[in-house]
């Protein structure tokens, strides 16, 4: 069973940063892509980040300059390094991945649990 844990949420004043990690474990053959989404309250899920195997990345347009996502390939692991954090930021943040569970399967998506990130005035 696949299985992506986030870590690394809390509560930081605005200005301040955080730094995401979400791991992929279990039958994992490959990962193509992994990203990271976020709902805030009375919203609905947003895309924030993506990267694809290789070095193509896309940020939403609110995030773009002061979010970075970055990938482990060894590690299975994606992060999301937020950096100038607003009020606005606030939500929980969620972990996805398409990946291949074995050679002969097809890609699959996985979400992760989320982790809540909030961030005070």
């Amino acid at each position: 069973q696949v299985q992506l844990v986030e870590s690394g949420g809390g509560l930081v004043q605005a200005g301040g940063s955080l730094r995401l990690s979400c791991v992929a474990s279990g039958r994992i053959f490959s990962i193509s892509a992994m990203g990271w989404y976020r709902q805030a309250p009375g919203n609905q899920r947003e895309l924030v980040a993506h990267i694809i195997q290789g070095y193509s990345t896309n940020y939403a347009d609110s995030v773009r300059g002061r979010f970075t996502i970055s990938r482990d390939n060894a590690k299975n692991t994606v992060y999301l390094q937020m950096n100038s954090l607003k009020p606005e930021d606030t939500a929980v943040y969620y972990c996805d991945a398409d990946l291949r569970p074995s050679r002969n399967h097809g890609q699959f998506h996985y979400w992760g649990q989320g982790t809540q990130v909030t961030v005070s005035s």
